[in-house]
């Protein structure tokens, strides 16, 4: 502890925190990233007026709550107050749309990635591009307002994602990781900027309207890791510290989006290899050994925080809808006057679903608690159906809604594997999905018929990849990649934990997928109803 306390006087560690969709966490580590303190703060975006969002409010008031939980972490374990750290970062959930003017004030509210209101500007700016552009995108959020004459698109001076505008708040640096800005843009992986021909077709599409910028003009700038970023300003040391211990200066990294830090918190940023973030969300994602042969409305180019390309599958809904069904249990528990705790209750949910039948029993669900772009939906219904003579039981219900959960993840990563042959020797996991060890990593080793592996590390998640990211800035030897310092320096001692896929949760899945896919033409029918 003496060792650490002296690290934590000398400035001699490393910060991460990250903003993910239901909380925000901090992790605070030594020179070898081992993680030595954390803070967090639970928050929830809210649907106004047609719009998932979070208020400027709900993002400062919640990066503050969450790192004096990290400083009174520190002072509880050591004894000392936390004034400073060797370098930080911050990081996001990805894409979505901040728009600023000229003074810098917000002129729409955060519109954040769930949001499917953007499928004009998706279709058409795929269609110029030879690109697929999800909805998500920030263009597309961008085009979609332009489209619909929004009158606070000509007063645009910069628009950025959730982690560029706090890195902007608190160093005054207008940049972006590349990871991160492969979700606003294409980006070139040769030059780690965005791809300079679509960025001229974008500006040629939007000619007729007169803006006074160009696109150029109004991105953040796009940076690869280990790139300085700016230091922490006086102003922004009073943002994220109001007590006033924190000092400025400290050196900050590229602001990096989840996929980018889910990628270097699994050790998946080399070619073949694979990673899967699930909880409200969940998304895979493989470093491509060769290019697409063509665009899929179904498949994300993106990039490693260092500009390889990586093909992703990201859908909007894993667990929401799962856990409000646990919810329902921990109800009626309470009812009975019975208090369970989270560990008890999803563990015993979870492992009784291991003890149904791989194919569910017959059972079909739909976890569209949001808009699911993937399978084709703007809207959330949550839908959970059953033949009369289906084996409903709790092994076989609870089963169901682990397998849907991923059952649009399946959708994607089967046009990706079968129809691009795209190799993946495993894929590293982390998120709540895995939570409960032998069931989370169980059925997403069936899902993609992929060996899944899990490492002790995965529960820090996010934060830890963007604290590590800080690390790889200040400490990086001349011309060392990310991938030989992440191999050699930071897991070359980590403990990991590989599940196989078993042939009949694979078959059983293939089974339930059969109809579920069936089923998807009676929900869009049951969505178009009742509209």
């Amino acid at each position: 502890m003496g060792e650490v306390k002296k690290l934590i006087e000398e400035g001699k560690t490393f910060l991460g925190i990250e903003f993910g969709s239901t909380r925000i966490k901090a992790v605070l580590t030594d020179e070898d990233y081992n993680p030595i303190a954390s803070g967090s703060h639970g928050w929830e975006n809210r649907l106004d007026n047609g719009i998932w969002t979070y208020t400027l409010d709900d993002i400062w008031g919640g990066l503050q709550d969450c790192y004096k939980g990290l400083k009174d972490d520190v002072e509880k374990k050591y004894g000392i107050k936390l004034v400073g750290v060797g370098a930080m970062g911050f990081s996001a959930m990805m894409h979505g749309y901040m728009a600023f003017d000229k003074e810098g004030n917000l002129l729409v509210p955060f519109r954040t990635w769930r949001n499917t209101i953007t499928e004009e500007a998706s279709d058409k700016l795929t269609e110029v591009f030879g690109y697929h552009i999800p909805q998500r995108w920030s263009i597309a959020h961008l085009y979609q307002a332009i489209l619909n004459k929004e009158e606070h698109v000509s007063k645009v001076d910069f628009f950025t994602t959730l982690a560029g505008y706090i890195h902007w708040q608190l160093t005054g640096e207008k940049v972006l990781g590349v990871g991160d800005a492969s979700g606003m843009f294409p980006i070139d992986s040769k030059t780690c900027d965005y791809n300079k021909k679509m960025v001229e077709q974008f500006d040629e599409l939007v000619a007729s309207y007169s803006f006074d910028w160009k696109l150029s003009d109004i991105l953040p700038k796009s940076l690869p890791a280990g790139e300085r970023a700016g230091v922490l300003s006086e102003e922004g040391a009073k943002k994220l510290d109001p007590s006033g211990d924190l000092k400025a200066g400290i050196p900050v990294c590229p602001p990096e989006g989840d996929a980018g830090t889910g990628m270097v918190a699994t050790n998946s940023v080399g070619v073949r290899t694979g990673n899967i973030s699930a909880g409200t969300s969940v998304f895979s994602m493989v470093v491509l050994e060769h290019d697409l042969s063509k665009a899929y409305p179904e498949l994300d180019l993106v990039t490693t925080p260092s500009g390889e390309q990586v093909a992703m599958v990201h859908c909007n809904n894993c667990t929401s809808d799962l856990n409000a069904w646990v919810s329902l249990f921990r109800e009626f528990a309470g009812a009975i006057g019975k208090d369970i705790d989270d560990d008890t209750l999803y563990g015993t949910l979870y492992r009784k679903a291991m003890e149904g039948d791989a194919d569910c029993g017959g059972l079909l669900a739909y976890n569209y608690f949001s808009g699911e772009s993937i399978t084709g939906f703007n809207e959330g219904r949550p839908l959970f159906v059953r033949r009369p003579d289906d084996k409903f039981n709790l092994s076989n219900f609870m089963r169901t809604h682990l397998y849907t959960a991923l059952g649009a993840l399946k959708a994607g990563n089967d046009i990706l594997m079968k129809e691009e042959n795209v190799k993946a020797d495993f894929f590293f996991g982390q998120g709540g999905f895995f939570k409960v060890r032998g069931v989370g990593d169980r059925v997403m080793a069936a899902a993609l018929n992929t060996p899944i592996k899990l490492m002790e590390t995965a529960g820090e998640g996010g934060p830890w990849g963007q604290a590590i990211l800080a690390g790889f800035m200040m400490q990086k030897n001349d011309g060392e990649t990310l991938e030989k310092y992440l191999a050699d320096k930071v897991f070359a001692r980590g403990k990991v934990e590989t599940c196989e896929p078993n042939k009949e949760d694979v078959a059983g899945f293939d089974d339930f997928m059969k109809d579920y896919n069936a089923g998807l033409a009676i929900e869009r029918a049951a969505v178009d109803s009742l509209k």
